[in-house]
């Protein structure tokens, strides 16, 4: 595998966790907000990865192989309502329930850790990626 493909497949890895960090934060950040743009209490969203071939000059035995990430859909949760009794809140029914987000904090904190670790490993082949071809460079003085 050349460089520039090491260079891809990492690139894409760091871009699909800087996605999932973003869905993660807007999760996080719209917890308790019952009203929406849109209408109605934020969604809960979450994110879909695929696969996809890398474009290289590869043998016919690597062809196909090797992958990288792509983001493949942020979807909202359409039942991630929950019914909270809470007659004080301006969002309340006449029987005194206020729709929230369905969304659970330690599950978000959860993602939100392994999304950075995620991002830290890919930062880490990075700079291995980087430190090897600097090695080879010196090689050839």
């Amino acid at each position: 595998m050349d460089l520039i493909t090491s260079f891809k497949v990492i690139g894409s890895g760091l871009a699909a966790q800087r996605a999932k960090l973003d869905v993660v934060t807007s999760n996080l950040a719209n917890v308790n907000t019952t009203r929406t743009p849109e209408g109605g209490p934020y969604r809960k969203k979450s994110i879909a990865f695929a696969a996809e071939n890398v474009e290289g000059n590869f043998d016919s035995t690597m062809k196909g192989i090797v992958k990288s990430v792509k983001v493949d859909e942020v979807r909202e949760d359409p039942n991630g309502i929950k019914m909270v009794y809470d007659p004080a809140h301006p969002d309340a029914d006449a029987k005194g329930f206020v729709a929230m987000p369905d969304i659970n904090v330690m599950v978000e904190m959860a993602d939100m850790i392994a999304a950075s670790r995620a991002y830290e490993a890919c930062v880490t082949a990075f700079d291995s990626t980087k430190s090897m071809t600097l090695k080879t460079l010196e090689m050839g003085r």
